[in-house]
């Protein structure tokens, strides 16, 4: 899925780079849903006149006040795409495909990408939508949109699935701010981004 960039920011006047907290004046699903096309992956990886949006998630214990960190796989053959491997994050999610075209393509991409990528996880709630990412600083973002996700959850333990996460689970927030500073991990643009209004959330 993608959709034209002009569109999406409304001609810049809607532009923004990091994050937007959810508000009542943008509405950056309804333009998504109703104004998006379908692409050649590799075609829209190089081409910035359009945005590829991103149901971007995160999985959170609030009464733990946990959320699920995870590290990528390093190796080719379990991660492809090489500006990811072995990095730190806390959003799980992926591309919006044509498979996903329902009432609402961008919840059923989520659930898929839960389905595929952890196990443990039960969801006390339907997700809630915190914001939206946009991070024109390199070549993955510039090609990319995030409309960032929280599930709720009290399964308390969640752990990977998917061969493409080389270890991962719920780990407390102050564990989280921790390794983000540490200089013996890289952590994704994405997930940096998203600390704050992960911690807005644990509160």
């Amino acid at each position: 899925m993608v959709v034209k960039r002009d569109i999406l920011f409304n001609d810049n006047y809607f532009y923004f780079q990091g994050f937007m907290p959810r508000n009542d004046k943008i509405n950056f699903e309804k333009i998504i849903l109703d104004d998006h096309q379908f692409m050649e992956k590799d075609l829209a990886e190089t081409n910035h006149e359009y945005k590829q949006p991103i149901a971007y998630f995160l999985i959170a214990d609030k009464e733990l006040k946990k959320a699920f960190l995870y590290q990528r796989a390093i190796r080719d053959e379990e991660y492809a795409e090489k500006r990811l491997q072995g990095k730190l994050s806390i959003g799980l999610g992926g591309h919006i495909e044509k498979s996903d075209k329902r009432d609402n393509p961008i919840l059923h991409s989520m659930l898929r990408e839960l389905d595929e990528e952890v196990e443990g996880f039960v969801p006390d709630s339907n997700p809630e939508i915190l914001g939206y990412i946009n991070d024109d600083v390199d070549d993955v973002g510039k090609v990319h949109f995030g409309l960032l996700y929280a599930f709720s959850t009290n399964s308390h333990r969640v752990y990977p699935k998917d061969k493409e996460i080389k270890k991962g689970g719920l780990i407390k927030l102050e564990g989280i701010r921790r390794l983000f500073s540490s200089d013996k991990y890289i952590i994704e643009g994405w997930s940096k981004i998203a600390l704050k209004p992960l911690e807005e959330l644990l509160k």
